[in-house]
């Protein structure tokens, strides 16, 4: 009997998720599961409009920029070291020895990473994690994810994202209230960062979650391809729109939080995620008005190992 609203709960959630994967009559192949990621993006949308990014815009308030800036710097630094691995283990042995750099340049002279010293120093900030590597080994990145409170992925995304999280240093400090705090503190400035990119991405996009979608797909492609704008997928975006059913007002254009000021930016502004997400890689989002850009480093967002999360990006 104790187990009786545990399983009418179950029950619920999976008819709720099977009546997402029916909504959409036309999905696209990159996005077989349209219906149920438009679902689980809606929720992320409202955790998005009433938790997180109220307190982003808290905290811009009380916070100054300089502080806001060095906490930035302070996770971009963290991030450097899954950057660094990624890069090493693709072979790519320059880059991964300039990101070896960044990270002791940073921390020794940049006062444990709170001033980027190394971008002054011209040493490039690079961006990568184990989802590219996988690709660039020929893994396949199988249909698009949304997932719950992480916002957008693939299949190899979400699979690499997980070996990023043992990387990362965050992972491992104690006490576990400690490594928590740098978790929320990272989500909740990440997600202020991107205020700026989510009112464009709320304002320009008509359906955000295919805006948010083929950006983060394509920018996925365009970092596996090492920019290279010719490896950009096409979308067929003169394909009829699919037609939807029992979608309220607004819930598919959503607003969202953090997880990039690139395509991955706007995929995290949009998805109400903060892990998103793939925070940014610094680049700006399309569409922001010149002295409009808002640019964040690649997303280093990890929650305690003792609690069995995986570190969800959105790249």
């Amino acid at each position: 009997m104790k187990n009786a609203p545990i399983r009418r709960t179950a029950l619920a959630l999976g008819v709720v998720a099977l009546a997402g994967c029916s909504t959409v009559q036309t999905p696209t192949k990159e996005d077989p599961l349209e219906g149920l990621n438009r679902t689980i993006f809606t929720f992320n949308d409202k955790v998005d409009q009433y938790a997180l990014k109220p307190v982003a815009r808290g905290y811009v308030k009380v916070t100054p920029q300089p502080v806001r800036d060095s906490v930035t710097n302070f996770f971009s630094n963290i991030g450097d070291v899954y950057i660094a691995a990624n890069n090493l283990l693709q072979l790519k042995i320059t880059d991964g020895v300039e990101d070896i750099m960044r990270i002791v340049i940073n921390t020794v002279f940049g006062v444990g990473g709170l001033f980027d010293v190394a971008t002054l120093a011209k040493l490039p900030k690079h961006n990568q994690d184990l989802g590219l590597t996988l690709g660039h080994y020929g893994v396949p990145a199988g249909p698009y994810l949304v997932l719950p409170l992480f916002g957008p992925s693939t299949v190899r995304d979400a699979v690499g994202s997980i070996g990023n999280y043992y990387v990362n240093p965050l992972s491992y400090i104690d006490p576990p209230g400690l490594s928590w705090g740098l978790y929320g503190l990272n989500i909740v400035n990440t997600r202020a960062n991107l205020l700026g990119a989510g009112d464009v991405l709320e304002a320009a996009a008509i359906d955000k979650y295919s805006f948010v979608r083929n950006t983060y797909l394509q920018r996925r492609q365009s970092l596996l391809s090492d920019g290279s704008s010719a490896a950009l997928p096409n979308y067929d975006e003169g394909a009829p729109p699919p037609k939807y059913e029992n979608v309220e007002d607004g819930a598919a254009p959503a607003t969202g939080a953090a997880t990039a000021a690139s395509g991955a930016a706007a995929a995290a502004a949009a998805s109400g995620t903060a892990a998103t997400a793939s925070p940014a890689s610094g680049t700006a989002a399309p569409g922001l008005a010149p002295g409009t850009e808002t640019t964040v480093p690649a997303g280093q967002i990890v929650p305690p190992a003792r609690f069995g999360y995986p570190s969800l990006k959105l790249h």
